[in-house]
């Protein structure tokens, strides 16, 4: 759907979920909260500056411009989210478990509290990104820089840093059951009460 102005007809479809081919459609700046965008191609939007509070469970956000988005508390389960912009995006609370982030700049990017249990993220660009409170059981971060990030209070349970830069990370009162840390940087870390049950 290429949409030069979004009508208010519009606008409530979308909210609706009636309309699901988002391809390509400029979203910027508006309030989609508690839109049900289920299984929606999204890919290409522009969503910058959008409050995407959503239902985006196993949509396609492909390619999509999410800088400065609002996805706090969003279902975003099984999404898939490749070559996404998504500089100081907010997904604190979001529900991303399953979804497929791999290969992304997600710099400063707000995860706290979310729900990232089996997320990809290999190969992610993940300095100073905050991971505070969020649960990352059984996530894949191989190959991730985590330069700066924080992962404090966070369930680490099975979770696959190997060959990850970890680089001046904050881990404290994290649960790091069964992660694996093979052949990656920790320099400057700060691990303190770890659990490891």
């Amino acid at each position: 759907m290429n949409m030069k102005t979004i009508t208010q007809i519009d606008l409530t479809a979308i909210i609706q979920g009636e309309i699901k081919n988002l391809s390509g459609a400029n979203l910027a700046g508006l309030d989609l909260s508690q839109a049900n965008l289920m299984g929606a191609n999204l890919s290409g939007a522009n969503l910058q500056n959008t409050i995407l509070r959503a239902n985006l469970k196993g949509a396609d956000l492909t390619g999509t411009n999410l800088v400065e988005a609002d996805l706090r508390n969003a279902d975003l389960r099984g999404a898939i989210l490749l070559e996404v912009s998504a500089l100081n995006a907010s997904f604190a609370g979001a529900f991303l478990a399953g979804a497929i982030l791999s290969h992304l700049d997600l710099t400063a990017v707000d995860f706290r509290g979310a729900d990232l249990r089996g997320v990809n993220l290999v190969g992610s660009i993940l300095n100073r990104t905050d991971f505070s409170s969020s649960n990352l059981s059984g996530a894949d971060l191989s190959q991730a820089d985590l330069e700066e990030a924080i992962l404090n209070g966070a369930v680490l349970r099975g979770t696959n840093f190997t060959q990850a830069n970890l680089l001046c990370v904050q881990i404290e009162e994290a649960v790091l059951t069964g992660a694996i840390f093979a052949d990656c940087c920790l320099e400057g870390t700060n691990i303190e009460f770890i659990k490891m049950v």
